[in-house]
């Protein structure tokens, strides 16, 4: 046996660890978004919860690994060599999709990615063959590809996100208006019939999910369940009414968190004992085959075997659990695709994470229209009865989770609900699909999306979606690419393509470093906990640091000007425009901000809008400077002349010296030198004046160009906005200390 396939099998083991890993990341979303955002328990109790579904979803799975391995290609048709290939061309295109797709923090679906995958490389391996046979032609693929795999995704996805959507939306409206946002006294009559349905859905899918295939559950009990559904779930609810009744009246407990939990670890069940296979199916495939052609001795057989059902060892398995348990704790990627759900779900504003798109903001037009009929139609007093059920929450009244245990019941029934009744029905749904989009519709029904944050949120949702139909299409793509290179490459191919696989893995972990620390960086300006001092000594220090980063710029960005050097004017650039977007994240935050101050700080607050908005306009300025300068040197327009440099070096000591003392007072909090500061501001603005005047005696003798004669007044023109909103800065900052004292 050629001593390539040996590491290709290691390789494929290797691909099966990062596999459980980016795979968990991503479909942690799945199970622990409704007890995450409702902050049913600490999350270390969510964690584990979760985590012990997981263990018992992967060992008592039956490790059934027919998709993989003959679900979407007839194996038959194919050598070993051709079989090792494809296999490790669906794993490259597997962990890289979906690694890139936690780095920027979006849910996707798994399966998608696996069964695209394996049509990708299936039918590139399959193109490979044919070409080298002359008997043969393309016509001929449909002996080697199952293509009915393929539509039934594409109809998965289509189908989860009406159904799960309206579904959400529908439930989640009727259980707001019986329950309202106080739900409390209403909850203590009827909460135990509310949970019992919910724990009757949860049960249901457990069993039907989670445990079908598993010797625990046998063939004929999901039969008999099947034959008498309605009876079965009509006799659970009963059980389970009774026996929340006595949890919540006699033992006086919280029967929602009981509830919210239970959903969580049935969840996490069924996605270890389902989803195994799309992050281990691939490799287990590929060891199987390697052991098959080991013990024949012929690497040119055809993998005709691999249609032979098998189940996985129970140690793979153990092993397979243990490592989804492990990453879901330690995995910094998968809460950042939770928290891209969270931030779609949360009742309350705050900084959006999504943008403004041509599509969401007609649609949230066409909604508004819609509401206008709606209002014309419906008779007014019941428009007042329902709107009192919507009242929210006063600021005092929260816990601070971005929603309520009832919407997080809601969310966990109606997944389980839907997902069972497919799988019961044959129907292709999908559970990343189903619990994503149930919670979007859960979320419009409550209300959550305003007009202030509608608009924002459904670009979100559109950005989601659209990422689910672009899993496919990429998987599909990479793994056709990749598997053609492998099978034309060779050896060469298989080590090249293993190291690029490595370096990309690499890479999108340091870029999802920098953007969780630019997403901490936002958690930190948003702390519910934070006082009003508290909120003002960060603000300080932000501003303080803010003017630091904004002299370093101010100086290397005319260091570079002078200096003709593009790569400084390029960081420069990309430097200045962060700093730009901290302070339009800050004026966003503003509001937050200010609920957390206190009556007797309307000062603070007054003092916080100015600062906010003058750190805004100095950062602002900035980019007004170093965009130019990097497009004059990028573009090779003609460099500064010896005057021009002189007079802007002057310039640059004197604002250097200004921001100094500016910032040397916003640190000691000591403004008795702020006179000082003003007469130097007026100094460096007679500096720039005589500076404009120099220009246009040069440009008058035509002893500069003109290109050059624009850059330089508009540098001039933007640092005498930047040192004049600096002082702004200042001067509001003496007036807040002057108040507090």
């Amino acid at each position: 046996m050629d001593s390539i396939f040996t590491i290709i099998v290691v390789i494929l083991m290797a691909l099966a660890v990062s596999g459980l890993m980016v795979g968990v990341a991503n479909d942690a979303v799945n199970f622990l978004n409704s007890a995450l955002g409702s902050k049913v328990a600490p999350r270390y109790v969510i964690m584990t919860v979760a985590s012990v579904g997981i263990l018992i979803g992967a060992i008592t799975s039956s490790g059934m690994m027919e998709v993989a391995r003959s679900g979407v290609f007839y194996p038959e048709m194919f050598t070993f060599r051709d079989i090792m290939m494809l296999f490790l061309g669906v794993m490259f295109a597997n962990v890289i999709l979906l690694d890139l797709f936690n780095t920027f923090g979006l849910p996707t679906s798994t399966t998608v990615s696996l069964v695209f995958g394996l049509l990708g490389a299936a039918i590139a391996v399959a193109t490979v063959k044919i070409s080298a046979n002359d008997a043969l032609d393309m016509s001929d693929l449909a002996q080697f590809i199952n293509s009915g795999k393929a539509m039934a995704i594409i109809s998965a996805i289509l189908v989860s996100v009406v159904s799960a959507f309206t579904c959400g939306s529908i439930v989640m409206y009727i259980t707001r208006v019986i329950f309202t946002f106080r739900y409390h006294k209403v909850f203590g009559r009827i909460g135990a019939l509310w949970c019992g349905i919910a724990f009757s859905a949860i049960a249901y899918f457990a069993v039907f999910k989670g445990l079908k295939s598993t010797p625990l559950i046998s063939a004929e009990t999901l039969d008999f369940i099947n034959a008498h559904i309605w009876i079965v779930l009509l006799c659970m609810w009963a059980g389970w009414s009774l026996l929340m009744a006595l949890l919540q009246h006699l033992f006086k407990v919280n029967i929602l968190k009981i509830t919210v939990l239970a959903g969580t670890f049935s969840l996490a069940l069924a996605f270890a004992g389902n989803d195994l296979v799309n992050f281990i199916g691939v490799p287990i495939a590929g060891y199987d085959s390697y052991k098959i052609a080991l013990a024949s001795g012929n690497p040119d057989m055809l993998m005709g075997e691999l249609n032979n059902p098998v189940v996985a060892n129970i140690g793979f398995l153990i092993l397979a659990g243990v490592i989804m348990v492990v990453t879901l704790w330690t995995s910094k990627k998968a809460k950042s695709v939770s928290d891209t759900e969270i931030n779609l779900a949360k009742q309350d504003e705050g900084v959006e994470r999504f943008g403004s798109t041509l599509m969401s903001r007609s649609l949230v037009r066409l909604a508004l229209s819609a509401n206008k009929t709606y209002e014309a139609v419906v008779p007014e007093s019941l428009q007042r009865a329902l709107n009192k059920r919507f009242i929210p929450l006063r600021a005092s009244e929260k816990d601070g989770a971005p929603f309520d245990l009832i919407r997080a019941t809601v969310n966990l029934t109606v997944a389980s609900l839907l997902i069972s009744m497919a799988t019961s029905l044959k129907l292709p749904l999908s559970t990343t699909y189903v619990t994503f989009m149930v919670a979007m519709g859960s979320s419009l029904a409550d209300r959550a999306w305003g007009r202030e944050s509608a608009v924002y949120r459904i670009t979100g949702v559109l950005a989601v979606i659209s990422g689910w139909f672009l899993t496919a299409l990429i998987a599909f793509v990479i793994a056709f690419v990749v598997s053609i290179a492998l099978m034309c490459g060779g050896t060469i191919a298989v080590l090249a393509i293993a190291a690029l696989c490595a370096f990309l893995l690499i890479q999108s972990s340091v870029l999802h470093k920098k953007r969780e620390t630019k997403a901490s960086r936002r958690e930190g300006n948003d702390r519910a906990d934070e006082g009003a001092d508290e909120v003002i000594h960060r603000c300080m220090t932000e501003v303080s640091e803010t003017m630091e980063e904004a002299t370093k710029i101010y100086k290397e960005t005319l260091i570079g000007v002078f200096n003709e050097d593009r790569k400084l004017l390029k960081k420069m650039v990309k430097e200045s425009n962060d700093l730009f977007y901290q302070a339009r994240e800050r004026k966003y935050e503003m509001m937050p901000t200010l609920h957390k101050l206190q009556d007797n700080y309307i000062n603070t607050g007054h003092y916080y809008v100015q600062v906010v908005d003058y750190i805004s306009e100095v950062t602002k300025a900035l980019v007004h400077i170093t965009r130019p300068c990097f497009d004059h040197i990028d573009n090779n327009h003609e460099g500064m002349t010896k005057e021009q440099v002189e007079d802007l070096m002057k310039i640059n000591n004197e604002v250097a010296y200004i921001y100094d003392k500016i910032v040397q007072m916003l640190k000691s909090n000591d403004y008795t030198e702020i006179e000082q500061v003003l007469r130097l501001r007026d100094s460096l603005f007679e500096s720039i004046a005589q500076a404009v005047k120099n220009q246009l005696k040069r440009i008058k003798n035509k002893a500069t160009s003109t290109k050059s004669s624009m850059l330089y007044l508009n540098i001039l023109n933007e640092t005498k906005t930047m040192v004049l909103q600096s002082r702004n800065l200042l001067k509001s900052q003496k007036y807040f200390i002057e108040e507090q004292e």
